[in-house]
């Protein structure tokens, strides 16, 4: 087993800016934390939303975003690795129960910015991937990654069909780079992570598929079917399309 030596720094909040919620109330959702040692120059980004195993909400996505403008301009921030504080979850994807309280207009500011996040930290298509098990189209830039990653014809298979995928499934179609057995301590993933994270990734320009993505999506915000597919998200049923 690879154990590496490193000095641990208290984790720390960075809060957003004018957040009319009560995030500060709750305990900030998103926490950093640097590293040192043979470490330093890796930061640490802890997601810590366990009453809804970290979805996507507005202060999660705001106080994320904050976070990500300061460590952007720390120059000693070399590599960023992203881990959550919830046991046995990553990122629940998009928090539909606040989604489905927000206005027309309020919905297409939000994917707006939940898509500029995904841009920011480089996300593969798994974002894109939650989203559709919950009966929608792919907001935040599930329908321009995940056909980069797959090819068309299975991007589209598992878009319609919103299947779940495991990780061993997810690794074998190429998905993620890796699927590691889980050890005792239950942080495989995230020492693999650790032993990866100075390894720099080629990033791919697809502005102009995210901008395509964006006029389709805006066009199934005032559509009953959007609505229809969170309610029965709620209610836990079989969502009853129509079409419109």
């Amino acid at each position: 087993m690879l154990r590496v030596l490193c000095l641990l720094r208290p984790w720390r909040p960075l809060r957003a800016r004018g957040c009319a919620s009560d995030g500060a109330a709750r305990g900030s959702e998103i926490q950093v934390r640097a590293l040192a040692g043979p470490d330093q120059g890796i930061t640490e980004i802890l997601m810590n939303r366990p009453s809804a195993r970290n979805a996507l909400g507005n202060v999660f996505v705001s106080e994320l975003l904050e976070s990500l403008a300061q460590l952007r301009e720390d120059w000693q921030v070399r590599v960023l690795l992203f881990r959550s504080g919830v046991k046995g979850v990553f990122c629940a994807g998009a928090d539909l129960k606040e989604r489905e309280q927000m206005s027309e207009a309020e919905v297409g500011v939000f994917v707006q910015r939940l898509r500029g996040l995904m841009n920011d930290i480089a996300s593969s298509a798994v974002m894109g991937l939650i989203e559709t098990t919950r009966g929608l189209l792919p907001g935040a830039g599930g329908t321009q990654r995940l056909p980069r990653c797959l090819g068309v014809a299975l991007a589209k298979e598992l878009i319609f069909t919103g299947r779940r995928l495991s990780g061993t499934e997810a690794h074998a179609l190429g998905l993620v780079n890796h699927a590691v057995a889980q050890n005792e301590e239950g942080h495989a993933a995230y020492q693999r992570a650790r032993a990866l994270a100075r390894e720099i990734l080629p990033q791919v320009d697809i502005a102009s598929g995210m901008a395509i993505e964006g006029m389709c999506y805006a066009q199934n915000i005032p559509t009953r079917d959007r609505l229809e597919g969170m309610a029965a998200f709620r209610e836990k049923r079989p969502p009853k399309f129509v079409g419109k």
